[in-house]
């Protein structure tokens, strides 16, 4: 009777519907269905064609609860090849569906259909998704909203009404061509034009006073503000004026709360703020603005959107007395430059730590890494003119390794057993050749390059250091790890020292998230643990992975299948144009023993290179 059982369990576990179905009774399965197709679109009095998803700027929202299972299905109806990034999802045993391109998936091409196939584990708050290939994510992004358990409640006051605000970027040239143009000069790319909130720039902007997001809001009410930076290469300020805001989560995880009038995101970064109108109608409207934090010397757009909080009227008087009268207020952000209100808003972040959810910092440490990240430069081509630093071309690295994305995706070619002239594991653990790293830079600015990373064991503690150098100017850069969160256990300005510094380090409850500020001129600290594809706990889930053992180490013939890798995850910078020049690498995590610490099979309808 064993045998027959077996070969049926085998046969479901095959099945990447069967593999990934949640359990938990209160969980479900949420279906959508994205077309990405062109559309015209006009901003700033200027129209032109963008790519989208089901024709929306910013795109619809994915929104589940904690333990759903979600299917995307995506077809491109776009000449461009496209891919999809669930930013912050932690992809437990589903890498497949991550989304860099080049990295765990070969780009869906004009005319293919492919299924996006996770289960949110352990997760709930704000997150987002965008296009993960060249600029595509300047229109191709949309929030992902991640509801408790059913019957489970938030940490803070239940608030009236939930609000996403999407920052981006608006360019009236396409992005693609913007970002081509500069790659071939090796020049700084343009700017873009104006940013927007929720796909508005607002009333600052020429020609722009009827494209304005407005909130409107009752008086004495708590509104939860879920707040997502989808710009493409700047960290933006946000203040509503006259109004305090109190933080109680941070890319997808419960902070200590605490208030603010202004608050600092980074591309790729979610904050959910409370706001507690005030208690009576008070006869004015209110500006919310947002404005860049500049820290390099290349151009920047350093203008500023604008939304309208908007109190709705009693009814008592709603004709006698017209919004358009009342005073407007304006509120106050920090110089485009205030480094040091930046670093104060950083160490405000605490993460809850309570017993519900807890801060599992790794306490003991198995690997220390060392990454300097910042700017170089590149060669110019013989024959060719360069508008780069002195002749060159701009570059970006990590420990001086400018990376390279393969031709085919690293995930497929290391599942496959395919590695070879794909990628090298030789990523340096420190700077090959170290330097006073934000002191007077070195005159040889050149980057190496190649496609390099770093292999963990599973379940590896790993520390990782990433210091900002002078080259070409410090800078601050949102580094973003995909597949995990981390802690950020320490920061600080100048060179980290490793024999004075982690006494300084918070291991109780510094803040969690998925993407950091590395500090300009300074360094931060992380600590994570390399434990993708994780463990589940339900007891039918335990019950399928148990059979989906077989996967793993049996054909049909009963010979052992070699799978050595569960994973590959990105790491890069969010500026978008840092990442075009090279700030990224990839960790790959290696199979753990249990059968629940390997990667599923990949799906029957991965796109193919």
């Amino acid at each position: 009777m064993a045998c027959p059982l077996f070969i049926v369990c085998v046969v479901l576990a095959l099945l990447p519907e069967f593999a990934f179905a949640a359990s938990a009774s209160d969980s479900s399965t949420r279906h959508y269905t994205f077309n990405i197709k062109l559309h015209n679109v006009t901003r700033l009095c200027h129209t032109r064609s963008i790519m989208s998803v089901n024709g929306q700027l910013p795109g619809p929202p994915i929104v589940a609860r904690e333990g759903d299972r979600v299917i995307i299905k995506v077809t491109n109806h776009v000449p461009n090849n496209i891919t999809l990034h669930w930013h912050g999802v932690r992809q437990l045993r589903s890498g497949w569906a991550d989304g860099p391109a080049y990295v765990t998936q070969c780009p869906i091409q004009s005319g293919q259909t492919y299924k996006y196939n996770f289960t949110i584990i352990g997760q709930r708050g704000t997150l987002f998704w965008h296009a993960h290939i060249s600029w595509l994510r300047a229109t191709l992004y949309g929030p992902i909203i991640i509801l408790p358990k059913r019957n489970d409640t938030y940490p803070f006051e239940k608030p009236y009404k939930e609000v996403p605000i999407i920052f981006g970027e608006w360019f009236n040239a396409d992005p693609e061509a913007v970002i081509s143009q500069a790659l071939q000069t090796g020049a700084g790319p343009n700017v873009s034009d104006a940013y927007t909130i929720n796909g508005l720039p607002g009333p600052l902007y020429n020609c722009s006073k009827k494209d304005t997001f407005k909130l409107k809001v009752k008086p004495g009410k708590t509104y939860l503000l879920r707040l997502i930076n989808a710009a493409l290469n700047d960290d933006l300020f946000f203040s509503i004026a006259n109004h305090t805001l109190t933080i109680v989560e941070a890319d997808a995880i419960y902070t200590k709360p605490f208030d603010t009038d202004i608050l600092l995101i980074t591309p790729g970064q979610t904050t959910n703020v409370l706001l507690k109108t005030k208690p009576s109608y008070p006869n004015a409207t209110y500006l919310m603005l947002a404005r860049p934090y500049v820290t390099g010397q290349g151009a920047v757009d350093n203008s500023t959107t604008a939304g309208i909080l908007e109190y709705e009227q009693p009814l008592s008087n709603q004709s006698s007395f017209k919004i358009k009268n009342h005073p407007l207020f304006k509120p106050s952000l920090p110089a485009l430059n205030d480094t040091n209100f930046a670093a104060n808003f950083s160490k405000k972040l605490r993460s809850l730590a309570s017993n519900k959810f807890p801060a599992n910092v790794p306490q003991n440490v198995d690997r220390r890494f060392f990454f300097t990240i910042g700017l170089g430069t590149n060669p110019c081509p013989k024959n060719t003119t360069c508008q780069g630093p002195n002749g060159t071309k701009f570059a970006a690295s990590v420990n001086n390794i400018s990376f390279v994305l393969p031709s085919t995706a690293l995930l497929q070619a290391h599942y496959f057993g395919q590695s070879n002239g794909v990628y090298n594991t030789t990523f340096p653990t420190n700077p090959p050749i170290p330097f006073n790293y934000t002191g007077n830079p070195p005159n040889n600015t050149m980057v190496s390059s190649g496609t390099d990373v770093v292999v963990l064991p599973f379940n590896t503690s790993v520390e990782l250091v990433l210091q900002d150098t002078s080259i070409l100017g410090v800078e601050s850069h949102p580094l973003h790890l995909h597949g995990f969160n981390f802690f950020i256990v320490g920061e600080g300005f100048g060179n980290y020292d490793p024999n004075k510094d982690p006494a300084k380090f918070n291991l109780i409850d510094p803040i969690e998230r998925n993407t950091i500020g590395a500090p300009s001129g300074g360094w931060v600290a992380l600590r994570f643990l390399a434990d993708n594809p994780g463990r589940f706990k339900t007891f039918h889930q335990k019950f399928l992975l148990c059979l989906s053992v077989h996967i793993f180490s049996f054909v049909t013939d009963g010979s052992p299948v070699e799978n050595t890798y569960t994973g590959v995850w990105f790491m890069h910078c969010h500026f978008e144009v840092h990442t075009s020049w090279g700030l990224r690498m990839a960790w790959i995590v290696l199979d753990g023993q249990q059968s629940n610490q390997k990667l599923l099979p990949p799906p029957s309808d991965l796109p193919k290179c």
